[in-house]
């Protein structure tokens, strides 16, 4: 995992800057339902987002671990962001109405926690609003994608949809349609790939030795254009509902491997 505190002062360059947020923001008021009064943006880290998180009557909070990120996010979220771990909110049970988590749970290996915590700030209606499968997301099928498919570790994520289903479906949260956006920014390059293959920023999905990575970056020095960005990602935003129809405590204990274990 990244050492957040090291990259608050060029993480807005380096993830696509003002466009990508723009779509990440627009694409998580598009599944605020009316009347959503007040909504907390987790691991909110530059606030980048977070600010763009605007409509009438909507009040929205930041919150993040690390203190660089909240150093930046303050001067764009006066008064409104706040440093916090997302498993401990220091907010009482049913306080808010919707929650969002944009490229968050893909971090790290305690998404069941996240999840029920903000089950359990939302007040009955509200929302979960959550990136998930992130790194399907970047495999837009180009040649870079081709090289490095073989090499996928298959179901890692932390944040694959059905592991967030069920950690979601075991506090009462029911899961309704979600959307899209573009990672506007975020399309690689084949020497760009290499640079992260080596420098271990695939860690989630690739478990390679280091003779897999040399072999693996010699055939992406192989390719065309080595400059040239591919597509860029379209990223998923999930939703689900607190109390709504079927969303009971009726999955059991959620397991360490993110299914839903019988009573």
């Amino acid at each position: 995992m990244l050492d957040y505190e090291a990259e608050a002062a060029h993480y807005d360059e380096t993830r696509g800057g003002v466009p990508r947020a723009a779509a990440a923001a627009e694409a998580v008021l598009r599944l605020l339902p009316p009347g959503t009064r007040t909504l907390l943006d987790l691991a909110c880290g530059t606030g980048l987002v977070t600010e763009r998180l605007t409509r009438p009557g909507l009040t929205v909070y930041g919150a993040d671990a690390a203190h660089a990120m909240l150093r930046t996010a303050a001067g764009r979220l006066p008064g409104k962001a706040v440093r916090a771990d997302a498993r401990r909110l220091p907010l009482p049970d049913a306080s808010l109405d919707a929650v969002s988590a944009v490229w968050l749970l893909h971090l790290v290996p305690f998404a069941a926690e996240i999840v029920a915590e903000a089950a359990r700030v939302l007040r009955p209606g509200g929302v979960f609003v959550t990136t998930v499968d992130k790194d399907a997301a970047h495999d837009v099928g180009s040649d870079i994608d081709a090289a490095l498919r073989p090499h996928r570790a298959s179901g890692a994520g932390s944040d694959r949809a059905d592991r967030v289903t069920a950690y979601a479906a075991a506090h009462g949260l029911a899961p309704v349609p979600g959307t899209t956006f573009t990672g506007y920014g975020q399309g690689t390059s084949p020497r760009g790939t290499a640079e992260k293959l080596r420098a271990g920023h695939y860690a989630s999905w690739f478990h390679g030795t280091p003779a897999t990575v040399a072999d693996l970056a010699a055939s992406l020095a192989a390719l065309p254009d080595q400059d040239r960005p591919r597509a860029d990602p379209a990223y998923r935003l999930a939703c689900y509902v607190k109390g709504a129809p079927g969303a009971t405590d009726t999955a059991g204990p959620v397991t360490s491997d993110g299914n839903a274990s019988p009573r």
